[in-house]
Parts: structure tokens; C-alpha cells; sequence
């Protein structure tokens, strides 16, 4: 997993990486059948001391909270993965790597608590110790995330992978030891060497994996947020904690870990009481959740900002106007249909309504469309209007399954550009979908910002080979470069006749943030800074493709580190 997150999908792509993971698992296969071919030839059996399988019918343990628990401690390591996910993007970023990061931290932590597991029934020689303990740590462990996601804990930003993957590991490691230790100790304990109880209990324990993510994902989070689905999770283990232990090797009863319990108690609600939330950092916020995301909305005038999952998605900038206002005016027929992808903070949308067509506008985080109003007065208006479809999906997915044809195919991509997922609606496969959904002279506009020259070339690379007429223009007044897209010729207009060509609904919006007093100027800003395609390949010719195979965004280290070496 590391190495493929790390490594090779930067050096091979998905597909030979695929490949190669295939290639292994099959070698693992053959080694094992092997393997037990010649343990079975040589007669090789059980140690006299090893436990004995369970007779047909008769009861291993007694203890009938076994299968419960390895039911919730599933349900729970697999919820609190979500709710991690949500707690330390904002710290990590939303890249591949941070989820690499976050998984490699879950996986090594639940091995070591394995290992030491095994360790202490090697000394011990007890093949089923006391799991009550084990269980009450667990659940305090449980709410360290509140201390590692506070963001009062301040650490070095220029070292965001490095200082959020202590964060993780700070948060979820003691958690995912504990559970390493608990859970092969339940099974033993349940199966006492009989495998068929042994994978019995393992299932039981894998439908509380599938249950937990679906239960926190649909279910708490959005209710509950991100702190109390986190306390939700623990309170059974503390539950679980509390009950006397019986089935032990020797027949007696054990005592509750009354101590123990005291102490966890006390630590867990320490936490709780004194740690904060990453969106307690926003005064005046408006924090909206669902089963995506986390969504924030803060700030005032032209400064309010939307956050999902901590991560900033755009501005109110005179851009995210120009993405609709050029493509619509530079079609050689009056639009009749537009399509925005990615709905921000709405600005695009917003001015593709003002043409008097309809729009459709898809985004894939359900609470972030009502949050139109707080950065426009009109939003709640736009939204009820006859002229508009919101549709909550993803938008490659919404691409593969309408029919419908659009004028004008608007892109505004949330930032970074490094994002894991980013690279689907920028990739040749991705515009080979757009260019099904374009009407006959039809016009894709996609907006880049200002990348390394490799993602700048490789970007622009993917969108030359994928249409046969693109245009490009520089952004005015701030940054990044406005691309337009055809099978058909783009009619290289003046300014005075793009702005001839703009309803006054429109026109309005276009002046609204300025910087020019009149449309003609707009336009004439950009029309002024057009380039040819080449001149963003030219800095990295050799850049690879942007493909679905080959994301060079999203993958990035190695380039990275020879960077810095050289």
C-alpha cells in the first residue's frame, strides 16, 4: 500500500501498478499452496500443548459478549476512519498522500498491537487473557483525536505532510494498537484453535467494518458532527468495559477493572472538556454537514471564504464571472443551454443564470448549494428559479449517465490542483465525456491556475490533444488562464463586439465586482493577454499527458524530492 501510494503509481501509472499488485498476490498464493503441500507431506501436526479444536456442537467459551464486541470494535475502527478523515485533511490537505499517510499510521499501529499481543501469551502461556482491560483503553483512546485535531496545536505549515502525519499518529495510533491487541485476543479466546469458529468470528467482526463507515458517513456525522460521533463510538466500549469477565482458562470469574475504568473516564472526559474543533477557529461561522463533507462559511463582505473539510474552495473574484460571461459571448449563436460543473461559492453559476437560459449546475457535496446565499443576496432567489437544476452527483458520473446537450460547459475546479480526484475532470478521458455532451459549436471552458510548469504543460497537453480548436487567454486582474475548448472554430471577436453581444442582465453582473467600469473594457483585459497553447507546453514539453492512468498532480513526490535535490 505505501509503496504503491508513494512510489509507483508516480513511476508506472494505475494500470501496470495494477498489474504488478496482481503479479505479487498470485506469487503469495502459489507460495502458500505450496507451503501447505509440503507441511501436509512432511506430517507436520500441532504441538501436544496447542489448543484444542472445539467439538461439533460444543460451547469454547462462555463468555457471550465475545461476538458483540468484535462486531463493534469493526463497526467502530472503520466509523472513526471517516470521522478522521474529516478531522485531519485540514491539517494534512486533501493528497493522496494524506490518506496514504493516515492509512499506513491505522495498519502499523494494529500490527504492533498485534505483535504485542502475541508477544504476552508467549510469555504467559495464556492463550486467552483478560480482554476488559484492553477494551476500556480502547475507548479512551477513542477520543484522542479531539487533542490531535485541535487546532490551537500549532505546528510548522510549511511541513504540512510531516507535522499532520504526527497529528494522525498521535490521534489514531494508541486507538489502532489497542484494537490490534483486542482483537486476536477475542478470537482466540472464542475459537480456543478451532479455525471454523476462528473465521466465524472474523466475519462477524468484517460486518461491523462495512457497517461502521455507512453508519458514521450517512448516519452520525451529519447529525452529530464530528466530536460526539466520536464520543457515540466510545461509549459502547466503556459499556463493554464495565461488564464482569467470565470464561476465563480457570473457570473464575474476574473482577471489574474498577480503577482502570475510573482513570479512562476521567481522561475521556478530559478531553472532551478542554479540546476544540477546527471550525470553532471561524467566529460567526456557518458550519453545514452531510454525508460528503464538512462545509464551513465564514467571513464578510468580499472576504467570506467556504471551506469543505477544512480545505478553501475559491474567492469572490471577477474570475469565477469571466468563466461564464467569455465561453457564452463567444459562441456564434445565442446559448440555449449551459452547464456548470463545480458549484463553490456559486459565482459561475450565478452568472450563466444571468444570461436568461438555463442552467444546470453540478456539485457533489450536497450542503454547499445552500450556502448560495450567504456570499450572494439573490442566491435563494436563483435557486427557485424555474431557468435552474442543481443536481448533487459526482460530475464525471452526471456526464456518463445524461443525455441532455449543453452551449457551454463551465469547469471551475476547487483548489489545489494537487487534490486527490482532481485530475478526473481534467484528464483526456474526462474531456472525451465533455465533448459527447457539447452541442454542435459548443464551447468547454476550463480555468488553470498558475502550476508547476510540469502540471501547466501536462494540463494543457491533455486538453490540446482532446479538442482540435482551444483558445487561450490570461486571467485579469489577478492570475491563471482561461481556456476555451471547440470542435468548431472560436471566432476571434473584438471586445466591443463580445460586449455587444451581452444581455444587460448580464452585463450588470459582468461590472459587478469591477475592475473596468464598462463590458468592453472586461473583455478587452483578456482578449489582450491571449497566448498560444504552445507557450504553456513550452516550459515542460516533456511532461506526460494528464491521463486517468497518469495523474501527474495528484502524484508528485518523487518529482518533488529531485526537485530539491537538484
Amino acid at each position: 500500500m505505501v509503496a504503491s501510494a508513494f512510489v509507483l503509481i508516480e513511476l508506472m501509472g494505475f494500470a501496470r501498478t495494477q498489474w504488478t499488485a496482481a503479479a505479487l498476490n498470485a506469487l503469495i498464493a502459489v507460495a502458500a499452496f505450496a507451503a501447505s503441500r509440503h507441511f501436509a507431506s512432511a506430517g507436520i501436526v500441532a504441538p501436544a500443548d496447542a489448543p484444542a479444536p472445539a467439538i461439533a456442537g460444543g460451547a469454547v467459551s462462555g463468555d457471550v459478549m465475545i461476538l458483540p464486541l468484535l462486531f463493534t470494535t469493526g463497526l467502530a475502527s472503520l466509523a472513526k476512519e471517516v470521522v478522521w478523515t474529516r478531522q485531519f485533511i485540514p491539517f494534512l490537505g486533501p493528497v493522496v498522500y494524506s490518506f496514504a499517510a493516515m492509512l499506513a499510521v491505522y495498519l502499523v499501529a494494529t500490527a504492533l498491537g498485534s505483535r504485542i499481543y502475541r508477544t504476552t501469551i508467549r510469555r504467559s502461556g495464556d492463550a486467552a487473557p483478560a480482554w476488559n482491560r484492553a477494551v476500556i483503553v480502547a475507548g479512551a483512546c477513542a477520543l484522542l483525536p479531539l487533542l490531535a485535531a485541535d487546532p490551537r496545536l500549532l505546528l510548522d505549515q510549511r511541513w504540512s505532510l510531516l507535522f499532520g502525519t504526527l497529528r494522525v499518529a498521535v490521534g489514531i495510533g494508541p486507538f489502532c494498537g489497542a484494537l490490534g491487541f483486542l482483537t486476536p485476543m477475542l478470537v482466540d479466546r472464542w475459537s480456543r484453535g478451532d479455525p471454523n469458529r476462528a473465521g466465524r468470528a472474523y466475519a462477524i467482526n468484517a460486518v461491523g467494518c462495512i457497517v461502521g463507515p455507512l453508519l458514521a458517513g450517512f448516519v452520525l456525522l451529519p447529525n452529530l458532527g464530528e466530536r460526539w460521533t466520536l464520543i457515540v463510538l466510545a461509549l459502547p466500549l466503556f459499556a463493554f468495559g464495565c461488564r464482569r469477565q467470565t470464561g476465563v482458562p480457570d473457570g473464575a470469574p474476574q473482577r471489574r477493572p474498577v480503577r482502570l475504568l475510573v482513570l479512562a473516564v476521567a481522561v475521556a472526559l478530559l478531553l472532551v472538556a478542554v479540546t476544540k474543533d477546527f471550525e470553532t477557529s471561524f467566529g460567526g461561522a456557518l458550519v453545514r454537514r452531510d454525508y460528503t463533507a464538512t462545509v464551513i462559511a465564514y467571513g464578510s463582505g468580499m472576504q467570506r471564504q467556504l471551506l469543505v473539510n477544512g480545505v478553501g474552495m475559491t474567492t469572490l473574484t471577477p474570475i469565477t464571472k469571466m468563466m461564464a460571461h467569455l465561453p457564452l459571448a463567444s459562441l456564434s449563436e445565442p446559448p440555449r443551454r449551459t452547464l456548470v460543473l463545480c458549484f463553490g461559492m456559486g459565482t459561475s453559476y450565478r452568472s450563466a443564470m444571468s444570461w436568461g437560459t438555463p442552467v444546470t449546475v453540478v456539485e457533489l457535496v450536497p450542503s454547499v448549494p445552500p450556502l448560495l446565499s450567504y456570499f450572494h443576496r439573490d442566491g435563494d432567489e436563483l435557486l427557485r428559479s424555474p431557468r435552474s437544476t442543481v443536481v448533487i452527483d459526482d460530475a464525471r458520473r452526471f456526464l456518463e449517465r445524461t443525455r441532455d446537450t449543453f452551449d457551454v460547459v463551465v469547469i471551475d475546479l476547487p483548489p489545489p490542483m494537487e487534490a486527490a480526484g482532481y485530475s478526473m475532470l481534467c484528464s483526456t478521458e474526462f474531456y472525451r465525456l465533455v465533448s459527447r455532451r457539447l452541442a454542435p459549436g459548443g464551447i468547454l471552458q476550463q480555468w488553470l491556475g498558475h502550476p508547476q510548469p510540469v502540471l501547466l504543460s501536462s494540463f494543457a497537453q491533455a486538453l490540446g490533444r482532446s479538442f482540435p480548436v482551444v483558445r487561450c487567454f490570461g486571467s485579469s486582474p489577478e492570475f491563471g488562464y482561461h481556456l476555451l475548448a471547440s470542435f468548431s472554430p472560436i471566432e476571434k471577436r473584438t471586445a466591443a463586439e463580445l460586449a455587444a453581444r451581452v444581455p444587460p442582465a448580464a452585463a450588470r453582473d459582468l461590472l459587478e465586482w469591477g475592475p473596468e467600469t464598462n463590458v468592453e473594457a472586461e473583455f478587452q483585459d483578456v482578449l489582450r493577454n491571449e497566448l498560444p497553447l504552445e507557450r504553456l507546453i513550452a516550459p515542460d514539453p516533456a511532461a506526460p499527458v494528464l491521463t486517468d492512468d497518469r495523474p501527474v498532480n495528484e502524484y508528485y513526490l518523487l518529482r518533488d524530492l529531485a526537485q530539491r535535490v537538484r
